[in-house]
């Protein structure tokens, strides 16, 4: 499993200017990052030159569902210039998913989604929060999501936070869910009753179980994400989570 920042971590900073700020993530010692965004950018070929410049890759973006149902073709185009293959969705409206119906009819249109994606040579990802832990029927929405839909077409890019969040262990389900874990997100989970965002080996998850586990599946990317860096600056955060996966043995 090879390291990646998902930048959405720096999103203020690529705000104001995004070929510095991901020459600071070069710096750290991050050799790729997962997009949401451009940042101060207009178009793909200059986050490209950006990324080339600082001497990054990209290991996939993040395309919002509504995107990916209207202008798919648009996001692939933009994914070739930066020479990836992952699409990522990150996020279910609630009104997609308000019961089990909803999930099934949901699984479905990304099951279509990410058979366009194959077809074009690339593979499609959900991203999960913790609202997929809600249960219908004794069935979570991941569980729903997942068993109605394809699992050549539909992989996770598993959130290990958001599932501690949601009540789960996060090592036990990448074990679950084997090889349909293509990616994850890597943060970590304050002690706190406030369930604080952390960074990755300063807080109560198992990394050094999930990024096992992770092998075992044969994850191809773990890509550091912190939403809320509170009283740290974002590339503080990012350095500490970097360190700790690089002690574990990630790069």
């Amino acid at each position: 499993m090879k390291l990646s920042l998902q930048l959405y971590t720096v999103r203020d900073l690529l705000a104001k200017d995004f070929a510095g700020t991901v020459n600071q993530v070069a710096k750290i010692g991050y050799k790729a990052v997962e997009l949401a965004g451009y940042g101060n950018l207009k178009t793909a070929p200059e986050a490209k030159k950006a990324l080339d410049d600082a001497g990054l890759k990209a290991s996939g973006a993040h395309a919002p569902i509504d995107q990916l149902e209207t202008k798919l073709q648009s996001i692939l185009d933009e994914a070739s210039v930066f020479e990836h293959t992952n699409i990522i969705c990150p996020w279910m409206p609630e009104e997609r998913r308000k019961d089990a119906e909803g999930w099934t009819k949901s699984a479905k249109l990304l099951e279509k989604i990410g058979y366009e994606c194959h077809q074009k040579g690339y593979q499609f990802c959900y991203h999960n929060h913790s609202f997929e832990f809600q249960k219908f029927d004794g069935k979570t929405g991941l569980d729903i999501l997942f068993e109605n839909s394809d699992a050549n077409l539909v992989k996770s890019e598993l959130d290990v936070y958001w599932v501690k969040h949601g009540g789960q262990d996060p090592v036990e389900l990448i074990k679950r869910l084997g090889e349909r874990v293509h990616l994850m997100h890597l943060k970590d989970m304050d002690a706190g009753a406030d369930k604080k965002f952390a960074p990755v080996g300063t807080g109560i998850l198992d990394f050094k179980g999930i990024i096992a586990a992770g092998t075992q599946a044969e994850t191809q990317w773990g890509a550091v994400e912190q939403d809320n860096c509170y009283e740290r600056t974002p590339m503080e955060a990012i350095k500490i989570s970097f360190e700790n996966l690089k002690k574990l043995g990630m790069s």
